[in-house]
């Protein structure tokens, strides 16, 4: 195994260092407390579980079950929890919070909450978003997927969204597959076009966004000749469709996707074309799935590789 200090495991370690540390963990009680850090965490189960038993509590947190056992024996003989005999099975002992003990967690999960505020009231605005989205990307990859069914909602753009567009497609392409700044400033092209023509009653776009923090985005413009700039008649154009790698896999890009398709045919279009380029192999397959017809394709050169460009078409009449 690679144990070389600048190896992938000595990173990971160097992380967990630091991040230990910067959040207390290794002080033997939190600050302002008289709880350690696992049974704060105890507490705040139980807030948030109403009632539960030992075993959920032990599976749940990674526990060993006579460790938890003296933990919750220390928080009875507080009188923060109580238990009560399961009345369908006698063996189960449903535990919660008392009064004592809701009172005693109050001020720790204020405490708590500042804690974090400060914690990111030290940093600018991008950089709380660029922090958000790294902490959900960890969780995604080393949890067991239970953040799948998080719930997120779509919204119109809010003032930032468009920057945060050109940011996030300038970055990620650039990250996936290596195309230069170049096609950042398209984007930030196609993102002030939008801007500057925006018709209310024929175009729209959609944000994602999930645990408030933004998880996609995609856009309907009406479509326009190259080289003229011409409205094309009865013809939208579906642009900027994006779904951020810790959000992949919840059906986001699909259902992005199927708002275009409403939306257009709310308006009267007869058709929706985009363009694409081949190397894009999930975005490909959600407009497959959707009922889009490949129609052209070109070899170009753009974004400092050798591509192909494809025009994909869905009939609305």
């Amino acid at each position: 195994m690679e144990t070389l200090p600048d190896s992938r495991t000595a990173a990971i370690r160097r992380f967990n260092r630091f991040y230990t540390r910067r959040i207390g963990v290794l002080h033997e009680k939190l600050a302002d407390t008289r709880f350690s850090l696992t049974e704060s965490r105890l507490l705040w189960e139980l807030a948030h579980r109403g009632r539960t038993t030992a075993a959920e509590l032990a599976r749940d947190l990674d526990l060993d079950p006579g460790y938890l056992s003296r933990l919750l024996r220390g928080l009875k003989e507080q009188k923060l929890i109580r238990g009560e005999r399961s009345a369908s099975d006698a063996r189960h002992l449903h535990l919660s919070l008392s009064a004592a003990g809701r009172r005693a967690f109050a001020p720790l999960d204020r405490q708590s909450e500042a804690d974090v505020a400060a914690l990111l009231a030290a940093l600018p605005e991008g950089e709380q978003q660029r922090l958000l989205r790294a902490t959900a990307e960890i969780e995604a990859l080393l949890g067991e997927r239970q953040r799948a069914a998080a719930p997120w909602l779509m919204r119109a753009p809010q003032p930032g969204d468009i920057g945060w567009v050109v940011a996030r497609h300038g970055r990620l392409y650039a990250d996936e597959y290596g195309w230069d700044t170049r096609f950042e400033a398209l984007v930030a092209r196609i993102g002030a076009d939008f801007v500057d023509r925006f018709d209310a009653g024929r175009e729209a776009c959609w944000i994602a966004e999930r645990d408030g923090v933004n998880a996609g985005c995609v856009f309907l413009v009406q479509a326009r000749d190259d080289a003229s700039g011409a409205v094309v008649d009865g013809a939208a154009q579906l642009r900027l469709l994006l779904v951020e790698p810790a959000a992949r896999g919840l059906g986001i890009g699909a259902r992005l996707v199927d708002e275009c398709e409403r939306f257009a045919r709310a308006k009267g279009y007869r058709r929706i074309v985009l363009w694409t380029n081949s190397v894009l192999l999930a975005a490909r397959a959600i407009y497959a799935k959707a009922g889009y017809r490949l129609v052209a394709s070109e070899a170009h050169e753009s974004f400092g590789h050798s591509l192909v460009g494809e025009t994909w078409e869905l009939a609305l009449a």
